[in-house]
């Protein structure tokens, strides 16, 4: 991929994104038992936060790409508000449980951006990006839930 297919700022910034869930995922384990309390709970919020800011990227994909009158604009809109609507009772539930439901919420976007629609309407360095990411977001997700279960 040439630097002209792979945009620096949204690749910066979708990396930058990644460090908290690293940062909090390796404290989940290493950090001392006082401040686990603190990263496990972080990465569930921090998971939540992005979880809902891919709504959001739908929706403004709706907006911009999709005809309004169309139901493509309506199924998208209509999905927008999904990752939010996982996202925030996730928080409410068993840490385990929760962890469980956000990576669910992530996956199910995921599939959703690699649907025939998306893909017609997205660039194809958006989809190399956000496929790295969920990858790097999922093992971050594989291992707190591996410390909640007592890892």
């Amino acid at each position: 991929m040439t630097a002209a297919c792979r945009p620096r700022l949204p690749w910066g910034l979708g990396l930058a994104g990644l460090i908290p869930f690293l940062a909090l995922a390796g404290a989940s384990w290493l950090a001392p038992l006082a401040w686990q309390f603190i990263a496990i709970p972080a990465f569930l919020y921090y998971s939540a936060v992005i979880l809902s800011f891919l709504g959001g990227v739908q929706w403004g994909v709706a907006m911009s790409l999709e005809p309004d009158d169309s139901d493509g604009f309506r199924a998208r809109m209509a999905l927008s508000m999904a990752p939010s609507l996982i996202a925030w009772p996730a928080l409410l539930l068993h840490p385990v449980t929760g962890a469980w439901v956000l990576v669910a919420g992530f996956l199910l976007i995921r599939l959703q951006e690699c649907g025939k629609a998306s893909r017609e309407l997205l660039p194809d360095w958006y989809q190399s990006l956000r496929t790295l990411l969920t990858v790097v977001v999922m093992a971050c997700h594989g291992l707190v839930i591996w410390r909640l279960a007592g890892g």
